[in-house]
C-alpha cells in the first residue's frame, strides 16, 4: 500500500493518515512532523527549515528530499507507507515516481497500487481549524499566506495525479469517522 495524502493545511491529512496507518498497519510519514522534530532539536536542517516555516513558506526541496528518502529506507516502510505533506509540487511528485519507488517494482502494478487522496475543505473552515489548534506559527495572516502558497505550489498535483488516474477526492468537511470510512473503502478497493 502506497498512499499520498493531499490537501491544504488544516484539511485533516495528519489525522486521517494516522487513522488509516493504525487500521492497515503501515507507517504514517509526515514531513511536517519530521520538520517540527528537526526544529525542536535545533538540527542544521531544523534551523534552515525554521526560517521558511516562520514566514509561512514551504521548505525548499533540497532540505526535504534526503530526509524523506532516509525515512522510507527504514524497515517499517518496506511494505508500504502513507506520505503526508509530500510531495508538495510536481518536481517532488516526479521524484516519488522515479526515485522513491523501488527499482524492481513493475510500473503498471505500482500505478494501480499508488493512491492519492485529496481532502477538500473550504478555506474558512481551514482557518478556523488552524486557529483552534493554537500552534505558535498559526496566526490568521500566516495561515492565509500558507493557503495561498498551497494553492500556487501544491494544488497542481491534483491535475498531475488526476491525469494518471490515481486521484481520489474526499469531502474533508465532515466528522473524522465519516472521512475515515470513505478512506478505508478506497484503500480496501
Amino acid at each position: 500500500m502506497h498512499l499520498i495524502f493531499l490537501g491544504p493545511p488544516g484539511s485533516g491529512k495528519g489525522t486521517q493518515a494516522g487513522q488509516i496507518s493504525a487500521k492497515f498497519t503501515v507507517p504514517h510519514i509526515s514531513t511536517g512532523e519530521i520538520l517540527r522534530t528537526h526544529v525542536s532539536q535545533e538540527t542544521d536542517l531544523g534551523q534552515k527549515a525554521k526560517d521558511y516555516m516562520d514566514q509561512g513558506e514551504l521548505v525548499p526541496d533540497d532540505l526535504i528530499l534526503d530526509m524523506v528518502v532516509h525515512r522510507l529506507e527504514q524497515s517499517d516502510a518496506q511494505n508500504g507507507w502513507i506520505l503526508d505533506g509530500f510531495p508538495r509540487n510536481i518536481s517532488q511528485a516526479d521524484f516519488v515516481a522515479t526515485t522513491i519507488i523501488p527499482a524492481d517494482s513493475h510500473p503498471k502494478e505500482l500505478v494501480r497500487e499508488l493512491r492519492v487522496i485529496n481532502l477538500d475543505v473550504p478555506d474558512d473552515i481551514l482557518v478556523q481549524r488552524l486557529l483552534a489548534r493554537g500552534r505558535q506559527d498559526d496566526h490568521e495572516e500566516i495561515i492565509r499566506h500558507r493557503l495561498q502558497v498551497y494553492r500556487e505550489q501544491t494544488a497542481p498535483l491534483i491535475d498531475y495525479y488526476q491525469d494518471r488516474d490515481q486521484l481520489y477526492h474526499i469531502d474533508g468537511n465532515r466528522s473524522i469517522d465519516e472521512v475515515t470510512e470513505d478512506l478505508s473503502q478506497i484503500v480496501s478497493a
